[in-house]
């Protein structure tokens, strides 16, 4: 089958926009401080220094809520006067561990929630 000219011509569009030269990079900045500013804004410091600092914060929080509210409801399968931080499985202890396994999941359960919020509303 035949293509018309008007399929043509805009198939040599199509070529001369690919062939066109690209518009040059800006130069790379010049200067310590100007360097260090596109260095922060390139690799996106500033969200990253927030993101981690709001993580330590919220692993100190959910810390605080394993030890002071979900500890205190598992001791009520341990035999009662047992602290939960002397939990013992034979030679091993298990009450720190099993607070930081807590608060581990805990944290990973969180974070997950908060991303596919934020992919929900398309804020990434």
């Amino acid at each position: 089958m035949m293509s018309t000219d008007a399929d043509i011509l805009d198939e040599l569009r199509k070529i001369r926009a690919l062939l066109e030269p690209k518009p040059a990079a800006p130069p790379p900045p010049k200067g310590l401080s100007q360097e260090f500013i596109a260095f922060l804004k390139d690799y996106k410091v500033l969200g990253l220094a927030v993101g981690f600092i709001i993580g330590v914060y919220l692993g100190a929080l959910v810390k605080a809520l394993v030890t002071d509210l979900v500890l205190p409801l598992v001791q009520f399968a341990l035999p009662p006067g047992q602290p939960i931080n002397t939990f013992t499985a034979g030679p091993f202890g298990l009450g720190d561990f099993a607070n930081a396994l807590l608060t581990f999941i805990i944290v990973a359960l969180v974070i997950f929630l908060i991303v596919k919020i934020a992919k929900r509303y398309k804020i990434e």
